[in-house]
């Protein structure tokens, strides 16, 4: 099951190495075409705003996974240490609620656009907002997965992990 886990973050890493680099691509084309050439390829501009979306999103969970989003702890570990892990899994039940109101809310997005096809790409534009549905879920797996989990210090993540 670890192992497939691992798999999963490595897959995502590699998507998102992979749009990035389409993205650097598709706008360097874009400019060359327009000031080498005089035009440009449209299709480029939403091709890349959606590729920079997904990488965003999907960056959120891998660093959420990480531990790496901003946190405070100095207050709680100074006046209750004991209360340190109740209160970490509070947290995460916060984070919880939070990335299920994102994947209520992206879900009824990608619905409401998914028939809206793009002009320029073809695509649907509830491709948009099904990043959000991915990455909350992601997200929500990591907070059920924190506060059932062990807890393993300040970030909340596990040494194993870096």
């Amino acid at each position: 099951m670890r192992a497939a886990i691992e798999a999963l973050w490595r897959a995502i890493d590699i998507i998102m190495a992979v749009l990035l680099a389409g993205m650097i691509a598709l706008v360097f084309l874009n400019v060359v075409m327009r000031y080498g050439f005089s035009s440009g390829l449209r299709v480029t501009i939403e091709l890349s705003r959606l590729w920079f979306v997904w990488v965003v999103m999907l960056g959120a969970a891998v660093v959420l996974r990480r531990g790496e989003h901003l946190q405070l702890s100095e207050f709680s570990e100074a006046l209750m240490p004991r209360f340190v892990p109740i209160l970490r899994r509070i947290c995460w039940a916060i984070v919880l609620v939070a990335v299920m109101m994102l994947f209520v809310g992206a879900w009824r997005q990608t619905l409401a656009n998914w028939n809206n096809i793009s002009q320029l790409t073809g695509l649907p534009s509830g491709l948009l907002y099904l990043s959000g549905v991915v990455s909350a879920a992601l997200m929500a797996a990591i907070a059920l997965a924190r506060i059932f989990g062990p807890d393993h210090g300040p970030a909340g993540t596990n040494p194993e992990v870096h």
